[in-house]
């Protein structure tokens, strides 16, 4: 037989090998066989959490979750482990120089908070100053919508009070308008690496004036799987009352947040703002606001000209005196609105004028409830919409208030409760929300509820929805101050696109 018949028989049984195999293992649905793209669960999840606190007094509840899905929730692992703690700007000398068996990607480490089960939600709590930081991995049925929340409140010292953050994903770029380095504020950036390689990060700070010069901010060293503090006002010799940050990784990822501690109004954590958009959402301002401060600031090359409007549970106004707002770029600016709620919840929309174009800005509030001694302090910034699915953990019995805002079109939105971290039965309940309102929602609690439970929040129908939630904290455990946290919720990336892929024969053909 010659030569050529050979190689076109060999050719013709690979072909018919490719195809049957193809057709095996070819899904009956999905981007495959339909030609298009498909949102599929995502397989793998990281999120950090930085250290909750310096204060001996500090009392820290960690929470985590994985909602319920269509996925199988017979495998699949999440669990976090402690970060090391490093120094600003210096590469990290592990303690007794860990032996090489010791130090292969946390092989030995046990882990901190482990979620089992779809579902089912996990607590641990660690007090005094010792809490770490936290580097979490999710895989298999648990990653999809997994999420953690650090609750830390401690009644004395600089930023007294309830301080709450949502861990997050890594990433390379985030803002933060409403940082300080006035002398009654320390602000601390907390910049944590979950990878085995060092990341190094760059660190601008913009004032009212402009860009402020600070060498120090360059080049800072993330060492591989730790955590870093920065004290902000490290970076500039001149106190600055309010400041927008800008952190970028030159090489690698950090999760990045501010924490902000004040001598007078207690403290919390400052979040980074959802990236720059011509319009801007802040949801969740309490009904009992007694100061509102709004930052905002414009990161590319023309100025933005914006109308400032109050979403609240009756329609949408705009403040008094207030009604637009002119930001000079790469300027940052702030606006006292006073108690800018009168006694109602809301949500500070920010939108172009109709002759400013589309400028991109970045925005955060921070809000202080209280009086004289008894203030305390919280920041909201510009949230991402709540998408197809956001998670929230660390909920309670008492204490805790969801606010939905339908900046645009109406929408309807689906809440679930979980189970208790100790016990319950989850409990769901449909909202409407009106075009231009915020509704303060009514929380579903989960029946026989023992522990804690996450909050899920679904998009039925409607226009885009932003969400925020609020922990309170009042009474003898809060030395008599009204404490409290505001966390944005944002898609929880559960599910993630993939476009369609065909086997294709002609590869196979030369």
């Amino acid at each position: 037989m010659k030569r050529t018949t050979l190689s076109l028989i060999a050719a013709g049984a690979a072909l018919a090998a490719v195809t049957s195999v193809a057709a095996v293992a070819a899904p009956e649905e999905g981007p495959a066989a339909t030609g298009k793209a498909a949102q599929q669960p995502v397989e793998r999840t990281s999120l950090l959490c930085p250290a909750p606190s310096s204060s001996e007094l500090a009392e820290t509840t960690y929470t985590a979750y994985t909602p319920k899905t269509e996925v199988s929730s017979d495998s699949g692992t999440a669990a976090l482990v402690p970060a090391a703690r490093s120094l600003a700007g210096k590469d990290d000398k592990k303690d007794d120089e860990k032996d090489d068996k010791g130090d292969k990607k946390g092989e030995e480490e046990k882990p901190f908070l482990a979620v089992k089960k779809q579902g089912a939600p996990v607590t641990a709590e660690e007090n005094g100053s010792g809490a770490p930081a936290l580097i979490g991995l999710a895989e298999g049925s648990l990653a999809p919508g997994w999420s953690a929340q650090q609750t830390t409140h401690f009644t004395a010292g600089a930023g007294r009070g309830l301080h709450g953050a949502a861990c997050s994903a890594p990433d390379t770029d985030f803002w933060f308008p409403g940082a300080s380095t006035a002398e009654d504020r320390s602000d601390y950036l907390h910049l944590t690496n979950p990878d085995d390689a060092a990341a190094v990060v760059d660190i601008e700070l913009y004032g009212k004036d402009g860009a402020l010069d600070s060498e120090v901010g360059e080049g800072i060293q993330v060492p591989p799987r730790s955590s870093v503090p920065v004290l902000l006002s490290t970076l500039t010799g001149k106190p600055q009352t309010n400041l927008t940050v800008h952190v970028t990784a030159r090489s690698g990822r950090v999760a990045a947040a501010v924490q902000a501690l004040d001598q007078k109004v207690g403290g919390d954590w400052l979040t980074p703002s959802a990236e720059p958009s011509a319009s801007v959402v802040l949801p969740g301002i309490p009904k009992d606001a007694t100061a509102v401060r709004l930052v905002a600031f414009a990161p590319g090359s023309a100025d933005a000209d914006l109308k400032v409007s109050l979403a609240g549970p009756n329609g949408s106004l705009s403040p008094a005196g207030n009604e637009t707002l002119h930001l000079k770029s790469g300027m940052t600016t702030a606006v006292d609105l006073a108690d800018v709620t009168r006694g109602e919840p809301g949500s500070l929309v920010l939108t172009p004028t109709g002759d400013s174009g589309d400028t991109p800005v970045v925005a955060a509030v921070r809000v202080i409830r209280g009086k004289g001694a008894d203030q305390e302090s919280a920041f909201i910034p510009a949230a991402r919409p709540v998408g197809d699915r956001a998670t929230v953990t660390g909920n309670g019995a008492k204490g805790t208030y969801l606010s939905l805002t339908a900046p645009g079109k109406a929408a309807k939105v689906r809440v679930t409760a979980s189970a208790g971290t100790g016990g319950g039965t989850a409990a769901t309940k449909t909202y409407s929300v009106g075009a231009g309102r915020t509704l303060a929602a009514d929380v579903p609690l989960p029946d026989s509820l023992k522990g804690t439970y996450a909050l899920t929040v679904e998009t039925v129908s409607g226009g885009p929805v932003h969400a925020s939630r609020t922990l309170t904290l009042s009474g003898a455990a809060a030395d008599g101050i009204s404490m409290f946290t505001v966390q944005n919720l944002t898609d929880d990336r559960g599910t993630v696109t993939v476009p369609a892929a065909r086997p294709e024969m002609g590869v196979l053909l030369d």
